[in-house]
C-alpha cells in the first residue's frame, strides 16, 4: 500500500505532524496531549472505525508510541500521560519492544481459513467436492459450503474451482511476516511473538486497519534541536524522490539545515567504506576457503534473521560495520561535539541503534515518514526550497544499497575492480520468507563461495515500513541518483578506513 494516500497513512502522518508540534510549540505538555486525541478526532461522525470513541482510543496509543512510550495494558488503569516526563527529554532511546499491535485497532482478522464466496455457480461437477480429501464440502441451498471443523486448509479446493470462488483468507499482516511472529491473543486479536520478531515493519504497513505501529524518537530529535546541541543528519541511499517530484537531494539537504539540523550527510558514504571492506573480506575469506559463504551485514532484519533462526552462520555474517554505523563514526569523527540522527526508511535501524554497542554512534532514528511530520509541522514546503548545498559525498556503488541486489552488485564491482582475478558468486534474496530459503540453503551447503545480500524488505530499503512513495517509483529515482555520481566506487584505500572506524 506504499505509494497511496491511505486513511491509514493519513492519520499516522497527523500524529507525527501533531508530535512535532508540541515539540516546538507546547508550554504545557501533558495538557496538550492531554487534548490531542480531541483534536485528531472530532466530535463529527467518525471517520475510518465504528465509532469516535474508537478511533480516539487507537489515536491515543499512536500518540503514546509516537513519543517514544509503551502501549498501556488493557487491564490496569494507566493514564494516557504515565511516562511522559521521561520522554520529555533531548534523549531516548529505543526500549522493546519497538513494533507493537494496538489491541482497539486490530480487527481480529481470520487467521488461515478457506471460504466460499457469491461466486460459486453450484456447478454439477462441484470439483471443490470430489478433490477434498477430508470431505469438508458440502452442497447448501445449491452452493458450495466449506465446513471449517473438518477442512485442513490444504488449498485443493480452491485450485481446482473453475470460477474462482474459493476465497484463501489470511491475515495481512501475517501474510507480510517471514518469521512467523504474528500470533493470536485470547481474543483472536494479532499479537506479536518478540523472541521471533526481527522489527522489519513489514506487518506495519501491511495491515489495512492500522493497527500495528513502532515507537518514534520524533520528539526527543526536537527537544534536542532545540537545546542547542549540534545535530548532524546523515540520510540513507534510499531517501531519493521520498518528498514528492521535482525535489532533489540537494533541495532536502536545504530543507534539513532549515530545520535547525548543523550538516546533512550520505550514509552512501559508509556504505562505499562498507562494500570496499565487504570486497575484501570475501576475497580473503571467502575465495580462499576459510569461509564456505559471506553474508552481507546491512540490513538489521536479514542480520537478526540469521542469528535467531540459522546461529550456524553467525560467523558468516561480515563483521564491517553497517551504512549507518560507519557514517555516524565518520560523523563523529569530523565533528566530535555533535550528534548523529540517521534518518531512513525503516524500523529496522531504530532496532540495531537500540543495541548498547551502538548507542554512541547513532543518537537518533527516525524514518522517513516521520521526518515529513517535522516538515509539516514547520510548514516547510519542499517543492518551494531554493537549494543552497550540495549533497555529492558518494559513489554510485554505495548509492545503490537502497535497491535489493545494490549491495551485492557494489561489492562485486569492488572485487572485480581491486582483485581482477579472483572469482565472484553473487546471490540476493529479499523479504524474509525468501532470506530464510536463502540462508537454509546455505546452511546446507548449497551456496558455498558465494556472496550473499539479504533484505528484508521485498524490493530492498526503498520498500522500507517509514517509507512515502510507491517502490517502483522510489527505484527509479534511488537509479537515477546513482548513475548521476561522478564517481562509480570507492578506492580500495576505503577498506583502511574502514578499519580505522572499527577501532573508534
Amino acid at each position: 500500500m506504499r505509494g497511496i494516500d491511505t486513511q491509514v497513512r493519513q492519520i499516522r502522518r497527523r500524529v507525527f505532524k501533531e508530535i512535532a508540534n508540541l515539540a516546538y510549540t507546547s508550554e504545557n505538555l501533558k495538557d496538550d496531549v492531554e487534548a490531542l486525541p480531541y483534536k485528531i478526532v472530532g466530535a463529527e461522525a467518525p471517520a475510518y472505525r465504528d465509532s469516535i470513541y474508537r478511533e480516539r482510543a487507537v489515536v491515543t496509543e499512536r500518540i503514546r508510541m509516537a513519543m517514544g512510550l509503551s502501549l498501556r495494558p488493557e487491564n490496569v488503569p494507566v493514564h494516557l500521560t504515565q511516562g511522559l516526563d521521561e520522554s520529555n527529554i533531548d534523549q531516548k532511546y529505543y526500549e522493546p519492544p519497538l513494533v507493537q499491535v494496538i489491541p482497539s485497532a486490530c480487527n481480529a482478522c481470520p487467521v488461515n481459513r478457506y471460504v466460499v464466496t457469491d461466486k460459486c455457480r453450484g456447478c454439477m461437477a462441484h470439483p471443490c467436492q470430489e478433490v477434498c480429501p477430508k470431505e469438508a464440502v458440502s452442497m447448501v441451498n445449491g452452493k458450495s459450503h466449506i465446513d471449517p471443523e473438518k477442512c485442513i486448509r490444504c488449498g485443493k479446493c480452491k485450485a481446482i474451482c473453475p470460477y474462482d470462488a474459493i476465497s484463501h483468507q489470511v491475515r495481512p499482516c501475517a501474510l507480510a511476516c517471514g518469521v512467523g511472529a504474528i500470533e493470536s491473543d485470547e481474543q483472536g486479536r494479532a499479537v506479536i511473538n518478540e523472541e521471533k520478531c526481527v522489527s522489519c515493519g513489514q506487518c506495519m504497513v501491511n495491515c489495512p486497519f492500522g493497527a500495528i505501529a513502532d515507537k518514534s524518537q520524533i520528539f526527543q530529535l526536537i527537544r534536542a534541536i532545540q537545546s542547542g546541541r549540534k545535530i548532524i543528519a546523515q540520510v540513507a541511499p534510499a531517501f531519493v524522490g521520498q518528498f514528492g517530484p521535482g525535489v532533489t537531494p540537494d533541495m532536502i539537504k536545504t530543507a534539513l539545515k532549515q530545520l535547525g539540523f548543523a550538516d546533512v550527510y550520505e550514509t552512501a558514504i559508509g556504505a562505499d567504506i562498507g562494500a570496499a571492506a565487504e570486497a575484501e573480506h570475501y576475497v580473503h575469506a571467502v575465495a580462499t576457503g576459510e569461509l564456505p559463504f559471506l553474508l552481507t551485514s546491512c540490513c538489521p532484519s536479514w542480520s537478526m534473521l540469521a542469528k535467531k533462526f540459522f546461529p550456524e552462520t553467525i560467523d558468516n555474517i561480515s563483521n564491517a560495520l553497517t551504512p549507518m554505523v560507519a557514517t555516524a563514526r565518520k560523523i563523529k569523527a569530523e565533528h566530535p561535539d555533535a550528534s548523529v540522527v540517521f534518518i531512513g526508511p525503516c524500523a529496522s535501524k531504530k532496532l540495531e541503534a537500540s543495541r548498547k554497542s551502538v548507542r554512541s554512534d547513532v543518537d537518533f532514528v527516525i524514518t522517513f515518514e516521520e521526518l515529513a511530520g517535522m516538515f509539516d509541522a514547520r510548514g516547510i514546503e519542499l517543492k518551494g526550497i531554493q537549494a543552497e548545498d550540495k549533497l555529492e559525498d558518494a559513489t554510485g556503488a554505495g548509492r545503490g544499497y537502497g535497491v535489493a541486489g545494490g549491495v551485492a552488485s557494489a561489492i562485486e564491482a569492488c572485487i572485480r575492480e581491486y582483485y581482477p582475478d579472483v572469482d565472484v558468486n553473487i546471490e540476493h534474496a529479499e523479504s524474509l520468507a525468501e532470506c530464510r530459503k536463502m540462508l537454509m540453503l546455505a546452511k546446507a551447503g548449497k551456496k558455498n563461495g558465494c556472496l550473499i545480500e539479504g533484505m528484508a524488505c521485498p524490493g530492498g530499503c526503498i520498500a522500507g515500513a517509514g517509507t512515502n512513495i510507491a517502490i517502483p517509483q522510489a527505484m527509479k529515482e534511488v537509479n537515477a541518483f546513482k548513475t548521476a555520481a561522478e564517481k562509480k566506487i570507492p578506492d580500495i584505500s576505503a577498506a583502511e578506513e574502514e578499519k580505522a572506524l572499527m577501532k573508534k
